[in-house]
């Protein structure tokens, strides 16, 4: 038995207990006639002391020999601690050693293992097995299984089934680029690494398994960023027998289980809100809600003097600053610099102060009394103390510039709190997007989303504005999950592919199995996925997923502890019937 406890556990009333601990060397210090060695693992820290007076003379030698991360066994005598540590559960004591054992000797670390390293994220990444070691990665994987856990609980509860779906399967063209994997055995064929299980989950519903879940890896060969990996995990679930309000009830007692199970916090209404209105009011499809600042449109009151930019624009658009009307003018200057970045692409901004006074001062008074400005302040909801900012062009564009500048400001001004949690369903999602270079209709979702039944109408006449039966939720402006009522008949489906471009026979080569199946008397049912990645990263009060992976690809895609992506030796390719050019 390498340890009878570990390294968390002990504590005043173990005193005088023989123990046996083994773990790591988080850092030692020698004193000439006493040593203390801080030996860690998984669960903490407990403190061992070697004193020269009552240790064996070869145990408190060996000890001085311990260096940072060496592994040992160390068997002892729980004591009480004379400098009481009150910032470990094991503060109270110590382990007087009279036998050590060193089962492992280590490498200096090239940083160091603490809280607060200073190990660059390169350099981490390529020793993550070290990495781990630290509080903050091991808690952060640690509170990824508890909400695994508490998924699997409530969803088990709830009479679902978990079903494990294939990895390798058919590439189709929807979507993001796939991983494709070359097949040996069948010569210049290849198969596709999900980028989720969705027609298998269907085919579930049509077995009459009625209420399917797996925690699941996918794969898009895609650009990355800060909160997407190449390989994700999803919580995908599918339902039989179901309409939308169905499925929005059940997932929503999903997260309210997890707040409250997680974070101890009790969520009441979770808000609906239509794409469109998401889109004017915020200039996204997953507002931020825990704050305001939400859009007023000025076209009414701006074109109507002799300002040619606001003349010109096709919107106007302005937000309320809560309490910025003391910015400086250095403050205000380097927030226009800010939106004028390439990444957001505006051409300038102009400004309002509504002062204490009931009067407003803004950079545009050349053109505009006290009465214009009023009416923006009504406008934008705007009181006495706030700064208001406004942007100008091109619908499109100026809705994603103000949305990103609500998000900075949000930011700046601490309203962007990540231990508060705020909720919403975003519905009635366009079914299409014409994509104006190839001038086709694209799914916004997938091709397997159900239209409103009442648009059907509108496949013929106005594709661009059938809406999907298909919902969004969002939490603390975060896309968490996303689903749809499904098309559950062949004729159904046939149309949606005539709708996306496809010829009769491009759909039966890549889908025929799904349309057939549905032959066979398929149900009416819909489902959602969550990414896992991102609602643990959120829950766990980070915006970025990278911590929350045990083995993560840096912003290239790469895996740079083993070194992969990496070339195959000649031979393999040769057997897969490859030749690179």
């Amino acid at each position: 038995m390498y340890r009878s406890h570990n390294c968390g556990e002990l504590n005043a009333s173990h005193i005088n207990t023989e123990v046996t601990l083994a773990g790591w060397v988080q850092k030692s210090r020698d004193k000439g006639f006493m040593n203390w060695v801080d030996l860690r693992d998984r669960y903490g820290i407990t403190q061992l002391v070697f004193d020269e007076s009552r240790t064996d003379k070869a145990v408190f030698e060996l000890a001085k020999t311990l260096g940072r991360e060496f592994v040992i066994q160390a068997k002892g005598t729980v004591i009480e601690r004379e400098a009481k540590n009150k910032n470990i559960a094991t503060g109270d004591i110590e382990i007087l050693v009279s036998e050590l054992t060193i089962l492992n000797a280590a490498l200096l670390p090239p940083f160091t293992i603490e809280d607060e390293t200073d190990g660059g994220e390169e350099l981490r990444m390529k020793y993550r097995y070290l990495d781990i070691r630290r509080n903050p990665v091991k808690n952060a994987l640690l509170f990824r299984h508890k909400v695994a856990m508490e998924v699997r609980k409530f969803l088990s509860d709830q009479d679902f089934c978990e079903v494990e779906t294939p990895y390798l399967i058919k590439s189709t063209p929807e979507g993001a680029r796939d991983f494709v994997v070359p097949s040996r055995m069948n010569a210049g064929q290849f198969y596709a690494l999900p980028q989720s299980p969705q027609t298998f989950k269907q085919l579930l519903m049509v077995g009459g398994m009625d209420k399917y879940f797996q925690i699941v890896k996918c794969f898009r060969d895609e650009d990355l960023r800060a909160d997407r990996q190449p390989e994700f995990t999803q919580i995908d679930c599918e339902m039989a027998f179901v309409e939308q309000e169905d499925i929005l009830n059940v997932f929503e007692g999903l997260t309210r289980h997890l707040l409250k199970e997680l974070k101890g916090i009790e969520v009441e209404k979770f808000p609906r809100m239509t794409y469109d209105h998401a889109m004017k009011t915020y200039g996204n499809d997953k507002p931020d809600i825990r704050f305001g600042m939400e859009f007023g449109e000025l076209n009414a009151v701006t074109q109507h003097k002799d300002f040619g930019v606001f003349n010109s624009a096709e919107l106007v658009l302005a937000i309320a600053a809560p309490k910025c009307g003391e910015y400086t003018r250095k403050e205000i200057d380097a927030l226009i610099e800010w939106v004028k970045r390439p990444q957001i692409g505006a051409s300038g901004m102009v400004y309002v102060k509504c002062n204490e006074d009931g009067t407003y001062k803004s950079s545009v008074d050349k053109f505009y009394d006290q009465e214009d400005l009023k009416k923006w302040a009504e406008a934008t909801g705007a009181k006495p103390g706030d700064m208001i900012f406004v942007l100008s062009g091109p619908t499109d564009k100026t809705r994603t510039q103000m949305s990103a500048l609500r998000m900075e400001l949000a930011t700046r001004l601490g309203l962007r709190n990540p231990e508060v949690f705020a909720p919403l369903w975003v519905v009635d999602f366009p079914l299409l997007e014409k994509d104006e270079e190839s001038n086709r209709w694209h799914a916004m979702h997938h091709p397997f989303t159900s239209p409103k039944p009442e648009d059907m109408a509108l496949l013929e006449t106005d594709p661009g504005k059938v809406r999907a039966n298909a919902y969004d939720m969002v939490l603390n402006g975060n896309e968490i999950g996303g689903g749809s009522i499904r098309i559950h008949d062949k004729a159904t489906q046939q149309l949606m592919f005539k709708y996306l471009g496809f010829t009769e026979e491009e759909a039966k080569n890549q889908f025929g199995f799904l349309m057939d199946a549905f032959q066979f008397g398929a149900p009416p049912h819909g489902g959602l996925a969550f990414g896992l990645d991102r609602l643990v990263a959120i829950l766990g009060g980070q915006e970025t997923i990278r911590d929350f992976i045990a083995f993560p690809k840096n912003n290239s895609g790469r895996d740079v502890m083993i070194d992969a992506p990496s070339a195959i030796d000649s031979k393999q390719l040769d057997e897969l019937s490859i030749a690179l050019k």
